[in-house]
């Protein structure tokens, strides 16, 4: 409340040393003393007095509101979390995750094609290479036949 420093109470201690005198100064620093510690508690119960006005009146709730508004990272946070709600309440009925089934079973049906078209490539590369061994061998046996 009030700001003194050493100095200035000690110079406040020598003043009221001089003015009351040595036998009345303990007697003048317990009256101050009761009367700071009075106004000590009549402070104390008008701030608890305020609280409670505050608190019937809703101001707390209202400086709450105003501090969760005016705070842009928890809004923020809060915004990335409903955003993330959005996407693990996935529900496999709706139309969307309809869509997203027919999707990946598009995807299964063209592998297995693929893995089709691949299989009869290489049955019909090999297939070649024992026709032109057979060839080539019916080649070397005409030639031999021939001498």
């Amino acid at each position: 409340m009030f700001d003194l420093g050493l100095t200035e109470l000690l110079l406040i201690g020598i003043v009221a040393l001089i003015i009351v005198g040595p036998k009345d100064l303990p007697v003048l620093f317990r009256r101050v003393g009761e009367f700071v510690g009075r106004m000590k508690g009549m402070a104390r119960e008008f701030t608890s007095a305020m609280n409670d006005a505050a608190d019937q009146s809703g101001v707390k709730d209202i400086s709450k509101t105003i501090r969760t508004a005016t705070n842009p990272v928890k809004t923020g946070l809060d915004k990335v979390g409903e955003a993330t709600k959005e996407f693990t309440n996935f529900d496999p009925l709706s139309e969307t995750g309809k869509l997203a089934s027919k999707e990946r079973s598009s995807k299964k049906i063209h592998e297995a094609t693929a893995n089709r078209q691949d299989n009869s490539k290489s049955e019909k590369a090999g297939s070649n290479l024992q026709e032109s061994e057979k060839s080539s061998s019916e080649k070397i046996i005409k030639s031999e036949n021939k001498k």
